[in-house]
């Protein structure tokens, strides 16, 4: 195998091992090749912009006369700081919702009033609820939504209703 086929092969086993690497990681290896901290967080920008880098110094850059070339297209280039007057009003048009939204502003009619206490089980441990019209309260700390309770006690993503759906659908005397 020549010489250029194994650096080849380095460069490219190395922006493949980038496709795992965390945002802090590649944060880090764009520090490293450009002399810069990166302004974005963005994984995906962050990893576009390395491997370009990594094969930039591999393979060499753009020549000057491809530089140049892209320089005169730019100018050329029609841009738009305004979208046409005729279709101003249109897009404001587009904008607007066609239908009613499905959920009307204001508190969830599925919860339950004011007042009201949810329990319910789980892994053998009473999870009781008080509603308030603005929020939660659960083991003297305030949540403003169901979901976030039900993230607390189990540790994974709940949807809070389907969480106490059977709470909340009891009997108002509470009970489960």
């Amino acid at each position: 195998m020549r010489e250029t086929e194994r650096g080849d092969i380095a460069v490219w086993r190395e922006i493949e091992e980038l496709r795992g690497a965390t945002v802090g990681q590649l944060r880090s290896k764009y520090r490293e090749l450009f002399g810069q901290p990166s302004r974005s967080n963005h994984k995906q920008f962050l990893f576009r912009r390395v491997a370009w880098r990594l094969q930039a110094q591999a393979y060499g850059e753009l020549s000057e006369q491809a530089r140049q070339q892209a320089a005169a297209l730019a100018q050329d280039v029609d841009l738009r700081i305004k979208a046409p007057r005729h279709l101003v009003g249109a897009a404001h048009q587009i904008l607007q919702p066609t239908l009613p939204s499905r959920h009307p502003p204001g508190r969830d009619e599925r919860l339950p009033v004011a007042g009201a206490i949810l329990q319910r089980e789980f892994k053998g441990q009473l999870v009781v609820v008080q509603v308030f019209a603005d929020g939660f309260q659960y083991q003297d700390r305030w949540y403003k939504s169901l979901s976030a309770i039900a993230r607390q006690v189990t540790g994974t993503s709940w949807k809070g209703y389907d969480f106490f759906r059977r709470s909340l659908h009891a009997p108002a005397g509470g009970g489960q």
